[in-house]
Formats: C-alpha cells, sequence, structure tokens
C-alpha cells in the first residue's frame, strides 16, 4: 500500500516526506510539478516508490491505476502565492485539484490530509474554525476557504478521515525555493548576511515599527501534527495549525541577528540596541500590500486539543534559533 504526498518536493511536503521516512515509512508516491527545478534538492535526501508530475498522477489516479492501493493521501500541493492575481489559475490549481483528489478518496475510503491556510481568516481578530470568523483577503485565501467549506458539507458521511489543517506563518527548512514567500526568518537571515541589517515594515493597523503580530510556526512542529492524525485515521475536521501564541516581526529579526551574532561569537543585543546600531531598519509599507495584509494572527487550540493532539510548538526563540544555526551550517 502506498502512502501518496503531493507537493512532495515543496517545502512542508519535503518535510512531511522526511518524516514519513524517519517513522519508516518508504512505500511513498511522491507528487509534484517541477517548473520550478532547483526544488529537486528537497528530494535528495528522501527515500520513496515513485515520483509523478501532478497532472500524470490525477490522469492515473482518475483512471483507476492505483485502486486499492492507497492507504492515505498527505495533500500538500497548492499554490501558496498571496500575491498571485489569476484567479483562474489559483481555483484550479488550490480548490478543484484539492476536490478531485477528496472525491477519489472518498470513493475508495483512503485517508485525506491535506493543508489549508489561516488566510481563510482575513483581517479577523479571532481565529476559531467557524465560518463566522472566516473573511480571506485574497484569492489563494479564498481558495483555501471555499474547499474548507465543502469538507465541512461532506464530513457528517464521510467514508474516511478527513483532516484539514490551517497552516499559520511557517518557517523552516526546504523553503528557499518560494522567493518572495519564503519566510520572515528565510528573508532576515540572508539581508543580514548580505547588508549587515534586517529590514522590516514600519508600523501599521495601529502597530508600531515592526511590532505587528504574527503566528510564527517551524515546519517541523507541523510535520508532526500531519504525522499524528495519520496515525489516528479515526479523527476527522479541520484544525488550526500554529503555536497558539502571537510573536512580533521584531521578535523574529532579534531571534535571527542574535543567531549570527552569537555564531560569530558576538554577544546577544536587545531589539533596541540593534535597532540603534542600524541593524534592524524600518522600511515603508508597500502600497501593493494595503488591504491584504494580516496584520495579526494567533492560533486558537480548542478545537484541535479537544481532538487529543498535545503536541507541543516551539515559540520564536526556540524555532528560529535553531533553524539560523541550519542555514549556517547549510551555506
Amino acid at each position: 500500500m502506498y502512502t501518496i504526498v503531493t507537493g512532495a518536493a515543496g517545502f512542508i511536503g519535503s518535510r512531511v516526506l522526511a518524516g514519513l521516512n524517519r517513522a519508516g515509512i518508504r512505500s511513498i508516491i511522491a507528487v509534484d510539478h517541477l517548473a520550478n527545478a532547483d526544488k529537486f534538492k528537497n528530494l535528495v535526501p528522501c527515500q520513496f516508490s515513485e515520483y509523478l508530475d501532478k497532472e500524470e498522477f490525477i490522469q492515473r489516479l482518475e483512471a483507476g491505476e492505483f485502486d486499492g492501493g492507497v492507504d492515505a493521501i498527505l495533500h500538500q500541493g497548492a499554490c501558496s502565492d498571496t500575491m498571485q492575481t489569476d484567479g483562474r489559475y489559483m481555483m484550479e490549481n488550490n480548490y478543484r485539484y484539492s476536490m478531485r483528489l477528496l472525491n477519489w478518496s472518498q470513493s475508495e475510503e483512503v485517508a485525506f490530509i491535506y493543508a489549508s491556510s489561516a488566510a481563510v481568516y482575513g483581517a479577523g481578530r479571532t481565529f476559531v474554525e467557524d465560518v463566522r470568523h472566516e473573511s480571506p483577503l485574497n484569492v489563494y485565501g479564498y481558495s483555501k476557504y471555499l474547499f474548507d467549506q465543502h469538507v465541512r458539507e461532506r464530513l457528517a458521511e464521510r467514508s474516511a478521515q478527513i483532516a484539514g489543517f490551517r497552516y499559520f506563518n511557517v518557517y523552516g527548512p526546504n523553503e528557499a525555493h518560494k522567493g518572495r514567500m519564503a519566510s520572515v526568518a528565510f528573508h532576515a537571515f540572508h539581508q543580514f548576511q548580505a547588508d549587515g541589517h534586517v529590514k522590516l515594515f514600519v508600523g501599521s493597523d495601529g502597530y508600531t515599527d515592526g511590532n505587528q503580530l504574527r503566528d510564527f510556526v517551524h515546519v517541523d512542529d507541523v510535520v508532526a501534527m500531519n504525522l499524528w492524525f495519520l496515525e489516528r485515521p479515526e479523527v476527522s475536521g479541520i484544525f488550526n495549525c500554529g503555536t497558539g501564541r502571537a510573536q512580533t516581526f521584531n521578535d523574529v529579526a532579534v531571534a535571527v541577528v542574535n543567531g549570527i551574532r552569537a555564531a560569530r561569537g558576538e554577544s546577544s543585543l536587545p531589539l533596541e540596541a540593534l535597532v540603534r546600531e542600524g541593524m534592524i531598519r524600518y522600511v515603508p509599507f508597500p502600497p501593493a500590500l494595503i488591504g491584504k495584509y494580516q496584520s495579526y494572527t494567533e492560533a486558537h487550540h480548542t478545537q484541535l486539543r479537544a481532538s487529543g493532539y498535545d503536541g507541543a510548538f516551539r515559540d520564536v526563540a526556540a524555532g528560529v534559533g535553531g533553524y539560523v544555526q541550519h542555514l549556517l551550517a547549510s551555506a
């Protein structure tokens, strides 16, 4: 029996693939679309049975070639560019493709675990898995929102597990190919290495410079949650996947700069000193993001903990600090 991972060469998908390998699972079909060929590097350390392009895979799946041969789909593949303006592409890639996988998994009684997004909440202040608190700001968020609504309609009559995870701001190894959509921690690291300073946005939405708040979650904590649900096919639903603790962009920048300074044998400095010394600088807020930017996110864990999941989530100091060490070692 195969486990299928879509988006397998991507950021989260490749870490899920590695997590499956650590759990002793290698009968895996890795699915992706390598138009960005650099993503192949994420697959090099992983073991799997077959790689298929996403279009070949869906055609073979719907032709019945995998009937009776799959025990789970971990659907991590999607267009995650929140600035994408081609709504047709976004809906075909994120909504319609997901629908086809869900329909097949339910007809075959195969567990279906998929990536949703905290983008469904938009500019709201309450991050509870309830449609009353969901109002996406862009077509990416809408594509995830629409699929979640369909899932909700089918949960009561499901034939197998359906579990969706609303990822908050994920960071960590294997994201280099994401370009502008890579995490704040990734960009801060490379800015400081190249220029000796980190750039953050000036204040917005009532927040002072760099003090906008996000729920920053390490990718390996995301992987742990995926694997926990994979082992418990009786648990279904839509769940937030974040630390449950909002922290500032300043916190991320401080962790990055001090992590690099520590590796150089230099002492850690508080935020005020880093700003005073010009190692953290604030830049104007981009006009293109006005009205499309989440200045605050924080995952509520009520439904997640009610499911039985008791895994821990590392905070920015631990998670970003460890990520900096990984980036330094990989440089």
